[in-house]
């Protein structure tokens, strides 16, 4: 008996340990599962919202492109700016927007003969809802409009740029990658080709650089030829005069590339009379003799100590001529590229005349392409 008390207690205890490492074992095999699943279904909700914020990660809004049908028949009047970091600063357009009570349809900007086309820069003016206008100037300025401070040369004597030379072929391939890529890119855009060809301050004015008469027109036909056949039909072709007030002599007939080669006819002047009849009335006439092309009026602003008085003529006047389908107002100071200060928010008077000519010509402007939130 003592033997078997003693064995099995032995076997008692032995069997009480097996038992209780068995159930370590199994408390540890259960906690480390729950544990790995609890984990697992912790990483899976982390990949599952990874996954998702990629989905929505900072992709830019598609903007709304218009068809080239709806550009070139506008229900109204197109109301634009030309702001220093057009057309990427949707901070710009939206501070007009705020300031003028009607958010601008339209936005201009300036790219030189040394720049390729940019289609994020197309993208970028409708997403912030207004129709891009590209005025592109075959020179290689100076020109530093890019940034708040800015500054413009004038450098009038550049041969490389003759206009007989772009009409020979001499920049075919800069031409035909930069009509290639708007081809592709789909987008419309408005191209404002080497304005204020009929002025004395950019080469390829026929009076300056080696031009001759004639060769403005052979240039811009050439260009033009070179994109339909790139197959970029989606440009609206504007040519864009200054008022003759500082080249009376000088007539427009003789620049003009004919209606076949011409969708909008542009005009730039500044207010520097009383009224915008005495600043635009003399040129229109010779326009009118020229063409019935739509026009718009692709820059414009008034000196400073007139500008009240001219801006609140100016909206005034504007139904007036039912020709003129859009203007651009050009908004910047010396400090960020304008020849003096142009801008309609100069003092706290020339806001107001402008918010009140907004406000009365509201019924007759275009709408911004797109009613999204500005990025």
């Amino acid at each position: 008996m003592a033997w078997w008390r003693r064995g099995t207690g032995v076997r008692l205890r032995l069997w009480m340990v097996v038992n209780l490492t068995a159930l370590t074992v199994l408390c540890y095999l259960v906690t480390t599962a729950v544990t790995h699943q609890a984990s697992g279904d912790q990483s899976a909700d982390a990949a599952t919202v990874g996954s998702t914020a990629s989905r929505h990660a900072a992709k830019p809004t598609p903007p709304v492109i218009p068809t080239m049908s709806q550009l070139l028949n506008p229900t109204g009047i197109y109301y634009g700016v030309a702001t220093p970091s057009a057309p990427w600063s949707g901070a710009e357009v939206a501070k007009v927007a705020e300031e003028t009570g009607a958010r601008p349809s339209m936005t201009e900007y300036f790219v030189k003969w040394t720049d390729n086309y940019d289609p994020a820069a197309v993208a970028a003016a409708y997403r912030h809802g207004t129709v891009p206008v590209l005025s592109w100037e075959p020179w290689q300025s100076q020109d530093t409009r890019s940034g708040a401070k800015s500054t413009l040369t004038f450098d009038t004597d550049q041969p490389k740029y003759r206009l007989a030379r772009i009409a020979d072929g001499a920049f075919d391939p800069y031409i035909q990658r930069f009509a290639r890529a708007v081809a592709a890119a789909k987008m419309p855009v408005v191209l404002r080709f080497a304005h204020e060809m009929n002025g004395t301050w950019y080469p390829w004015s026929e009076q300056l650089n080696g031009n001759r008469p004639g060769d403005y027109v052979k240039a811009w036909r050439h260009v033009h030829d070179l994109f339909v056949k790139a197959g970029a039909t989606n440009v609206i072709w504007v040519w864009s005069p200054n008022i003759v007030r500082p080249t009376p002599k000088v007539k427009l007939a003789p620049l003009y590339p004919g209606d076949a080669y011409v969708d909008w006819v542009g005009l730039v002047g500044y207010g520097n009379e009383d009224t915008a009849q005495a600043t635009f009335g003399p040129t229109l006439r010779q326009l009118c003799a020229i063409t019935h092309k739509p026009i718009v009026i692709t820059e414009t602003g008034a000196v400073p100590a007139l500008k009240t008085r001219w801006i609140t003529n100016f909206f005034h006047w504007l139904p007036s001529n039912p020709d003129i389908i859009g203007f651009i107002w050009f908004e910047r100071d010396r400090a960020s590229g304008g020849t003096a200060d142009w801008r309609f928010d100069a003092t706290a008077a020339s806001l107001r005349a402008f918010r009140a000519g907004v406000a009365a010509d509201r019924t007759r402007l275009v709408p911004p392409t797109t009613t999204a939130p500005l990025p």
